[in-house]
């Protein structure tokens, strides 16, 4: 593992313009496109927050924001130079036009491709460029992590099939329900200590990596099931 230096201020305002441009540039049916916008309005609302009081350590919050969203727009930017981006993210990629996916799943298997990999990461290279340990940006890990919850909610609300809709054998009721955030972001905080433990061994660092973002990647192709 490289040490990293801190990010510009204003880099967190960046990467929501980034993603601002991929939501007009998207069909707004592309898988990718649903997932861009449940994080551009999670973007927004760690910027908002992080002028509001609401962190512990503001600058230390959008820095763990930037290098969060970096990490999905990375993944964007390797799928449009046709290179594969990281296994967690190749579901959403691969899965982002077929008709027989549903708006909620993309948007899940999306939040499980960033939070269940791309945290845990985002939380070393903010320690790394910031010379902290993960102990530090735990209380704002936890901040950002109720954010996701309550916008979480809001999605499920908004891109499930209303109650005449869906009922209690659609599998769709099912697959989302087999998901959970706060599971994910518990996983993610683990995965981030283990990391950082590792960060001096690069073949063991390097390896539980890769595992990390296999297991994360399978879990997606689950979410991604087509249910017609």
């Amino acid at each position: 593992m490289t040490t990293t230096r801190p990010l510009a201020a204003a880099e967190l305002d960046h990467v929501a313009e980034r993603m601002r441009v991929l939501d007009a540039a998207l069909p707004e049916r592309d898988g990718v496109a649903v997932f861009n916008r449940v994080y551009l309005t999670v973007t927004e609302e760690i910027a908002r927050r992080g002028s509001s009081g609401f962190f512990q350590k503001p600058s230390a919050a959008r820095e763990l924001g930037a290098r969060f969203g970096r990490r999905y727009l990375a993944a964007v930017d390797a799928a449009a130079a046709g290179l594969r981006p990281p296994a967690c993210w190749r579901p959403l990629f691969q899965q982002r036009g077929h008709p027989g996916v549903r708006p909620l799943q993309f948007a899940l298997a999306g939040i499980n491709a960033h939070v269940g990999h791309d945290l845990a990461l985002a939380v070393v290279d903010t320690c790394s460029g910031l010379d902290c340990e993960p102990g530090a940006l735990e209380t704002d890990f936890e901040r950002v992590g109720d954010v996701l919850a309550a916008l979480e909610e809001r999605i499920r609300e908004d891109l499930m099939p209303g109650p005449d809709l869906l009922d209690v054998a659609d599998p769709l009721t099912h697959l989302a329900g087999a998901w959970s955030l706060e599971r994910a972001r518990d996983a993610a905080w683990a995965a981030s200590r283990v990391l950082w433990g590792l960060r001096q061994t690069d073949e063991l660092y390097g390896e539980f990596t890769a595992r990390l973002d296999e297991g994360v990647g399978l879990v997606g192709r689950f979410l991604l099931t087509p249910l017609g």
